[in-house]
């Protein structure tokens, strides 16, 4: 055989072959998955459970995204008033709309109750699942004309949206949380569990999405995902040293 001659662009070559088999290597070693081949379907996630509330695209005529669960800058304001039974986080997600537009069950279900104690006036509305949640509709127009015990589906119209205020002018919106069933003690981010695309959706929303910040972990909770479950009765959650926006 020949003598083989090194020339500045073989050692090139040969060192870029070099990095491309170890780059190979390192991504095996750590766990990576290997490149997709031709025609290899995407695995895709869970569909979350429910729908939303209220039927349509989302607009400045139809209804708008509020306010999200979890540690809002605005129920950190009210965290020893109106938020104290949910540790000082606002444990469900507000949809602003016209007063009179219809809500409907966010999946099938029984209703456990009617104008219940649990707030959110001027009526209220509950619905057990079968998946071990329950939907709470609050700040409803009238009372619905539902009965206790009655089966629902999901897309099933069971109410229409009210303003707490009584005025329909001031601020009408859908108050909507889900609870674990059948206790209702505990809360959960509705965002997780709502088949929707809430980075677009929140795009267009009425709320200036921001949450209070710990300033000594101020990283944690600012996502509208990253949100603690609240349980009622607990202790605060956000009773901060350090909080920003400052405490009013």
């Amino acid at each position: 055989m020949g003598k083989r001659i090194f020339t500045r662009e073989n050692i090139f070559n040969i060192n870029i072959r070099r990095w491309l088999l170890f780059g190979a290597v390192a991504l095996w070693l750590i766990g990576l998955p290997p490149p997709s081949t031709a025609g290899a379907m995407p695995v895709r996630e869970e569909k979350a459970p429910f729908i939303l509330p209220i039927a349509g695209p989302p607009g400045p005529n139809t209804w708008l995204f509020l306010q999200p669960f979890g540690n809002t800058a605005f129920a950190y304001r009210f965290r020893r008033s109106v938020y104290w039974a949910g540790q000082g986080l606002h444990f469900g997600v507000d949809f602003a709309a016209p007063c009179g537009t219809p809500v409907r069950a966010i999946g099938d279900g029984v209703i456990q109750s009617i104008d219940s104690w649990h707030g959110a006036g001027p009526h209220n509305l509950m619905i057990n699942h079968p998946n071990g949640y329950a939907s709470f509709y609050g700040h409803l127009l009238v009372r619905s004309h539902l009965k206790v015990g009655q089966e629902v589906h999901a897309g099933e119209v069971v109410a229409l949206v009210g303003d707490p205020d009584l005025t329909c002018s001031s601020r009408p919106h859908l108050h909507l949380e889900i609870r674990d069933a059948p206790d209702h003690r505990i809360a959960y981010n509705p965002l997780t569990l709502i088949d929707a695309d809430w980075e677009r959706i929140a795009l267009i929303g009425g709320y200036p999405h921001y949450f209070e910040q710990d300033m000594d972990d101020p990283r944690r909770w600012q996502g509208l995902l990253d949100q603690p479950e609240v349980r009622f009765g607990y202790p605060l959650l956000n009773n901060y040293d350090q909080p920003w926006p400052p405490d009013w």
